[in-house]
């Protein structure tokens, strides 16, 4: 089956008319969106180190990028028995800032101003949490797709924040910074090609390139976690011996990729790869009693991972006040 992979011109031209997808079964079983807004930063402890997680807003995009190794009909059912509409996906954006000794490190810089209209929030929603852009020194990005990178420039084509410490995979950093790669990767990707390069190439950024298990900052490091491009990140953050682990986009979707580990989507670039490093992680949640952080979950996306019936659960953390 061939992965969808939309440009940025269809998710536009989808984004405006997802009134119109929107199934009246579906709307049914589903709770709309408040007439204001709704807080968009969530805090929690861990041993010594705070955890902020920070919104930049949400993806709406067509489900027939969900499961794309499955038979449609049985990722339709699913999607319908989970409440969930079986047309429009609707994906928060968690971004995780980690107070832990001097450091403050953010995690991903959102889309900015240059993806999808309903994302792009993250400055104003850091500013909205009391978290002063400038007072972050270290920034890791687990991987190179626009909602993730695109927001590290200003309009001036500046980084946000100059003053921080800039961190990449030098796998992530070497696929996307090949010479000539929009004019040699596949035409649907090429935007996203250049998207990163632009990115990448901002000024103002001095990248640090990182391999697996290196240390970011004291109890923050990263693992290698490839398949949904190839040299995905993720974050570990440890202190008073507990753990978390920020998956970034290794896992993408909170229902699916627990009950159905073994489905992959459109934008993961090497599926089974993308489903032999979600199982190592679901392993590695359990065993260890990690907490986890899906960048696509319902926000705020933080819990725990248990093992059930040959597949998994997500377990939300009681979000505390």
């Amino acid at each position: 089956m061939s992965p969808f992979r939309p440009t940025r011109r269809d998710l536009l031209s989808l984004a405006a008319a997802m009134p119109a997808l929107t199934l009246p079964v579906a709307a049914k079983a589903q709770l709309g969106p408040p007439a204001t807004t709704n807080p968009a930063h969530a805090s929690f402890t861990m041993g010594e180190a705070t955890l902020t997680v920070v919104s930049d807003g949400s993806l709406q995009l067509p489900t027939t990028g969900i499961g794309v190794n499955a038979e449609r009909d049985e990722v339709v059912a699913f999607l319908k028995a989970h409440y969930l509409s079986s047309e429009q996906g609707y994906s928060h954006c968690n971004h995780l800032v980690i107070d832990l000794g001097e450091a403050r490190v953010l995690v991903d810089v959102g889309s900015g101003n240059r993806f999808l209209p309903t994302a792009g929030r993250l400055w104003d929603n850091l500013e909205a949490a009391g978290i002063d852009a400038g007072s972050i020194t270290h920034v890791v990005i687990t991987h190179a797709h626009p909602d993730h990178i695109w927001g590290v420039r200003d309009d001036f084509d500046e980084a946000v924040i100059p003053e921080a410490q800039y961190f990449i995979g030098q796998t992530e950093h070497a696929f996307w910074m090949q010479e000539d790669l929009p004019n040699t990767i596949a035409a649907d990707l090429q935007q996203f090609a250049v998207g990163a390069q632009n990115s990448i190439n901002v000024d103002g950024a001095e990248w640090r390139l990182l391999a697996n298990e290196q240390e970011v900052a004291p109890g923050i490091r990263v693992i290698d976690t490839p398949g949904h491009t190839p040299g995905h990140l993720a974050v570990v953050v440890e202190s008073g011996g507990q753990q978390l682990l920020a998956l970034g986009d290794a896992m993408s979707h909170v229902w699916t990729n627990f009950a159905h580990p073994g489905w992959y989507n459109a934008f993961d670039m090497d599926g089974d790869q993308t489903v032999a490093t979600r199982k190592r992680l679901l392993d590695m949640a359990v065993s260890d009693r990690m907490a986890v952080l899906g960048y696509h979950f319902p926000f705020p996306g933080m819990g725990h991972v248990m093992q059930e019936d040959g597949a998994y659960r997500f377990v939300p953390a009681l979000w505390q006040w």
